[in-house]
């Protein structure tokens, strides 16, 4: 089994730790100057941070379980949350980073889930090191 933080995947975790930082600061300045304008989209903000520091620290750690729980949370807060900014957009007064599918965001936000879950199922399996039997 490889560490999940080394060789490429130290670029996933570098983009999850740029990720966590950018959501956690959008979220903190929305929720401390303009909550009250749109405390769905802020919530939402504050819980994708929430999402990307725990798969940012579980990559780095190579805790596979954390890492596949929070990029699958992720993943699915993406496309439903991505789905629900785009049928009632009067809900969403303001962008959160899921909303439009990460729109925002370069759709950065629905590829980067997926390639960790890829890249966890790449790095846990293990590697052969026996000759097969005949």
């Amino acid at each position: 089994m490889s560490e999940t933080g080394s060789g490429p995947g130290r670029i996933l975790v570098a983009v999850y730790g740029v990720f966590a930082l950018a959501a956690t600061s959008r979220a903190g300045v929305q929720i401390a100057t303009k909550f009250h304008e749109a405390p769905l989209a802020y919530g939402l903000s504050a819980f994708a941070a929430v999402i990307y520091i725990l798969a940012t620290v579980a990559l780095a750690r190579s805790s596979r379980w954390v890492a596949v729980i929070a990029c699958t949370i992720e993943f699915v807060g993406v496309l439903a949350i991505g789905t629900y900014s785009l049928v009632s957009a009067s809900s969403f007064p303001d962008a959160t980073v899921w909303s439009g599918y990460g729109q925002g965001y370069g759709y950065v936000p629905l590829v980067l889930p997926v390639l960790g879950l890829v890249w966890l199922r790449r790095t846990s399996r293990t590697p052969t090191t026996e000759p097969a039997a005949h």
